[in-house]
């Protein structure tokens, strides 16, 4: 078990907070200007409460911050790995970069969908609402709160039909992983790099101590 430093714990959160400040420079400027168009061009946006206008920017900025923060902070860990550790590491991507080649479109289509399904899940929400926000409001029979509320319905009549196929493909996905299960044999493949890095360390120390043994002979006084 490595035993992480000082050092290496305050180059973990410098790259959390590097990521969170992307983040969250990023959202903001996709969400301001939004927020500032939709406030100038869209009447109903204007009417809505100050909270109500501040949930989508907040929906934006909150995600992007800690996502990032978290991409930041596992990329310094991968960074970190030195050795045996490194090489698994390295196999196992090169691994699975060739299992995604060798897979055709509609597979590779379906796995990405199961990789982001939250985020997919997430967007077609917030999609579905704009959309059915920008339909409902042309209908002048009808008062804000009651927009609002079409509106909603709608967006949660889709989330579920979205929530109902992410259901399917996880299943669809545990079927398959049962029946195709790999043997992990990673751990034998790391006692090994683990060995065979010993052995060389032993091969430099001792070509270290030879010199140092031979010059010891030399210098000797004889008896």
């Amino acid at each position: 078990m490595k035993i992480v430093s000082e050092e290496e714990l305050q180059g973990h959160t410098s790259a959390t907070i590097r990521g969170a400040t992307e983040g969250f420079v990023g959202s903001v400027a996709l969400a301001v200007p939004g927020f500032y168009y939709l406030s100038r061009r869209w009447a109903y946006y204007r009417a809505l409460p100050l909270p109500l206008k501040v949930l989508p920017v907040v929906m934006v900025i909150a995600p992007c911050i800690s996502i990032q923060a978290e991409r930041r902070g596992l990329a310094y860990d991968r960074a970190q790995w030195t050795g045996a550790g490194k090489m698994e590491l390295d196999k196992e991507a090169a691994e699975a970069e060739a299992r995604w080649n060798a897979l055709s479109t509609k597979e590779k289509v379906k796995s990405w969908a199961i990789q982001h399904q939250y985020s997919i899940i997430l967007g077609s929400w917030a999609l579905s609402i704009a959309a059915a926000g920008g339909i409902i409001a042309r209908d002048k029979h009808q008062s804000l709160p009651q927009k609002v509320v079409q509106a909603r319905m709608w967006a949660q009549g889709l989330t579920i039909g979205v929530l109902i196929a992410a259901g399917a493909l996880t299943h669809t996905k545990r079927q398959d992983a049962v029946r195709h299960l790999p043997v992990d044999h990673s751990w034998q493949s790391l006692l090994e790099q683990q060995a065979i890095e010993e052995e060389e360390r032993k091969t430099r120390l001792n070509a270290l101590r030879q010199p140092t043994q031979a010059s010891s002979i030399w210098t000797s006084p004889i008896a």
